[in-house]
């Protein structure tokens, strides 16, 4: 048996997949036999026991206008110390980079899982002008190089690990999962259908990253062209309340953010086409679930959503436009086929295959099969 500790930021009762993610894994790390603890930020020291290890929780620093706390990297350090991990696996690559380091400098074997694209995530952030594009390029290639040297870099799409390909570092490509018991077909809640007209469903968090502001417009553009369309928003974040004004007027509903996975699943089920508009996202659990759960998704051609949701999605360019179009290709396709292709995609990404890829990746492949 080895002790696997997991060490994130970003992770809050409310947030997605992330840490469903490292809940995911962690499950299937201790069914294979193996001890883990997860380390995660939170407004103050806590411990608690799960059914797959232990959850540590170290006092983070708030990241204003996220709902996100940062971990330090001294006390973490310090709890590493104390835990002595036999592996390690990082999802992180802010202000948690030391960790990669303390692992390599001690011979204890790590992997940096890389849950972003920092060169796509700067040029959003970065101030548009002639040439920032290249520079964000450049601090990225700077970041991903160093980060690599410090540790197994395992990233979940081959879109996310062409950074770490450009600047020569080797990287290991493995895909998320989702829960297919959970997310099915069968848990399509009809009460979220009894208004009738086509519904739309994002599941996301209220950020800009995440744009969830193109699925409000698309649902402006689609009422616009007179389609019969209502649009359920599931998720919180910093960008509610603008969003909440811009969605006035329009066929628009804030759900908040949906705990219970079961509900999620229906939620998801009920829909006719779920939108994921992120130019950002690396993998996109929420819409693999939405695939999972019969439902069709619109996905951002920006991101690496094209090559998870493959034929039973369609890819949109950031535009309302774009969107609305995407989502009436999708209703031309008959329901029940357009519904069956979307649970046979999802079919092809259990977690079990996830988890034995990072078994794998961390050399613990060989106690999994003995376990």
């Amino acid at each position: 048996m080895s002790r696997v500790v997991q060490v994130a930021n970003f992770v809050t009762p409310t947030s997605g997949g992330l840490r469903t993610a490292l809940a995911s894994l962690a499950a299937g790390y201790a069914a294979a036999g193996h001890e883990v603890v997860q380390v995660v930020p939170g407004p103050r020291a806590a411990t608690e026991d799960t059914a797959w290890g232990r959850r540590v929780q170290l006092p983070g620093v708030p990241l204003p206008g996220t709902g996100y706390r940062l971990l330090r990297p001294a006390p973490v350090l310090a709890a590493l110390a104390d835990l002595a991990p036999d592996r390690v696996e990082l999802h992180d690559r802010t202000t948690l980079r030391a960790v990669a380091g303390w692992s390599r400098d001690r011979g204890v074997p790590a992997l940096v899982v890389s849950h972003e694209r920092l060169d796509r995530w700067l040029r959003q952030w970065l101030p548009a002008a002639p040439g920032v594009p290249r520079a964000a390029d450049r601090l990225a290639d700077r970041a991903n190089a160093a980060l690599a040297a410090a540790g197994r870099v395992v990233c979940t799409t081959d879109w996310a690990a062409e950074e770490y390909r450009r600047v020569g570092a080797p990287v290991t490509v493995v895909p998320l999962g989702v829960d297919l018991g959970t997310f099915t077909p069968a848990r399509a809640d009809a009460g979220h259908r009894r208004d009738g007209g086509v519904l739309l469903v994002t599941a996301t968090r209220l950020s800009r990253e995440k744009r969830p502001d193109l699925a409000v417009a698309a649902t402006a553009e689609l009422a616009r062209r007179g389609l019969p369309v209502r649009l359920l928003v599931a998720g919180d974040g910093p960008a509610r309340g603008a969003l909440a004004r811009r969605a006035a007027g329009l066929p628009v509903w804030f759900l908040g953010h949906v705990p219970d996975r079961a509900a999620l699943a229906g939620l998801l089920g009920a829909a006719d086409v779920v939108l994921a508009p992120g130019p950002v996202e690396t993998f996109g659990l929420a819409a693999l679930e939405a695939l999972a759960c019969g439902t069709p998704v619109v996905v951002s051609a920006d991101s690496a959503l094209p090559s998870v949701a493959g034929p039973a999605g369609m890819a949109a360019a950031g535009t309302a436009a774009a969107l609305a179009d995407a989502v009436e290709a999708l209703l031309a396709v008959n329901p029940g086929a357009r519904r069956e292709r979307a649970r046979r995609r999802a079919e092809r990404f259990p977690w079990t295959a996830t988890v034995a890829g990072f078994l794998a990746a961390h050399g613990l492949a060989a106690r999994e099969r003995a376990a």
